[in-house]
């Protein structure tokens, strides 16, 4: 399963907020939600933000940035404004609220394909991920999940609004979201959809945040929605390789061109049990390593991957 963009952090920006959007465009947030959705509650609000998102994006203040404003859900009238002013060049796709079955997908999908064909774009520019907030989305997550393949590059789970849905309320231990974190993870995964993990809402707390980070990894969940600036270090400490598991991989990937080249399949070398399952982890990890080193030259230029040619 390999992601179509790096993934760690997906920061909701209010996007009827100008001063907001610059700021937003100098954090190191891996993909940006533009929110025209919860955090813009007024027609008049809905329709500034869709402007300011297509002004900064003409303006090149989104360049090299991931764009994947949160329109609003299917029923509330806006829809239909928010896709057609913002597919555009610069955005990448829509974060799609309040689904609750493959139908919703089915309906969006062919909305796209309705506005790509009209403005020429080429079929599938646009990619969804579907925001999983009631508890009918979770119970159909793997029909979410493969309702549309061209499209959808993740799935993200809202978990205000599904508190709400099932009648429950927050606790510490965050034991009332731990069912359906799991459902969607492993739903997710058995489709080979990339699976995002729900805010983080105490934003200051970020001692527990780094507890939640530790249980998100074993779930599978490969990044978390994020709401502030401040949670971005630790959301993409946990969520990328270690130095140790770099080089695990790197001497897993030797060990099987070895183990290619005798003509075997499994083999224990240097204490390491070395087979499919193992080589297929270790080549995850590197593509999500050279996935974060290539955004890191990106952002601040040339790093020691790079210089190495040059010594």
């Amino acid at each position: 399963m390999k992601a179509d963009f790096l993934m760690r952090s997906l920061m909701f920006v209010p996007a009827h907020n100008y001063r907001l959007l610059i700021h937003a465009a100098d954090t190191e947030a891996d993909i940006l939600l533009l929110d025209i959705e919860d955090s813009a509650p007024y027609a008049e609000n809905k329709q500034t933000a869709r402007e300011n998102i297509k002004n900064s994006v003409s303006a090149g203040l989104f360049r090299d940035k991931i764009l994947f404003p949160r329109v609003n859900d299917q029923r509330s009238g806006q829809l239909l404004k928010d896709v057609y002013q913002l597919t555009i060049d610069g955005v990448k796709g829509f974060m799609y609220p309040k689904v609750k079955s493959a139908d919703d997908i089915r309906f969006f999908s062919k909305l796209l394909e309705t506005i790509e064909y009209e403005k020429s774009f080429p079929l599938n520019t646009f990619k969804i991920i579907p925001l999983i907030e009631t508890a009918n989305a979770v119970m159909n997550i793997q029909d979410i999940c493969e309702a549309c393949p061209e499209r959808l590059v993740a799935v993200a789970f809202g978990s205000e609004d599904f508190i709400v849905d099932i009648g429950g309320w927050h606790d510490a231990e965050g034991d009332n979201l731990f069912t359906a974190r799991s459902m969607i993870a492993l739903g997710a995964r058995a489709k080979g959809v990339i699976p995002i993990d729900t805010t983080h809402i105490q934003v200051h707390n970020l001692k527990q945040l780094k507890q939640i980070l530790i249980s998100s990894k074993k779930l599978g969940f490969e990044g978390m929605l994020v709401l502030h600036p401040k949670e971005l270090p630790l959301v993409h400490e946990y969520y990328s390789p270690s130095e140790s598991d770099v080089q695990w991989a790197k001497e897993v990937m030797l060990l099987s061109d070895g183990i290619m080249e005798r003509g075997e399949s499994v083999a224990i070398r240097n204490n390491k049990f070395i087979g499919p399952p193992i080589v297929k982890k270790a080549q995850i990890i590197l593509d999500k390593q050279n996935m974060i080193e290539d955004k890191e030259y990106k952002l601040h230029g040339a790093t020691n991957k790079y210089l190495l040619f040059d010594v």
